[in-house]
């Protein structure tokens, strides 16, 4: 057996996301869960995914009043910039 014929696989110690137990996975792999929960989220079935139209907040209470006179108080007379 000669050198040459090895490969060197890098693993990392990680976590797994449902059950929290630890587990090594490939360096640079984006497996979040072990293989045997891997396993069971594959078993569970799909979320369904509701489309609604999306709707502004209303508030039908509010009145829309003139300011215009608070605002003259205000800002004064003008016009020059």
């Amino acid at each position: 057996m000669e050198i040459e014929d090895l490969e060197i696989v890098q693993l990392e110690l990680k976590y797994c996301e449902r059950c929290g137990g630890l587990w090594m996975r490939v360096q640079g792999s984006q497996d979040v869960y072990c293989s045997g929960c891997a396993a069971s989220i594959l078993e569970l079935p799909g979320v369904r995914q509701r489309r609604s139209k999306p709707r502004l907040p209303v508030n039908d209470k509010v009145e829309i009043k003139s300011q215009q006179s608070a605002l003259a108080l205000v800002c004064g007379e003008g016009g020059n910039a």
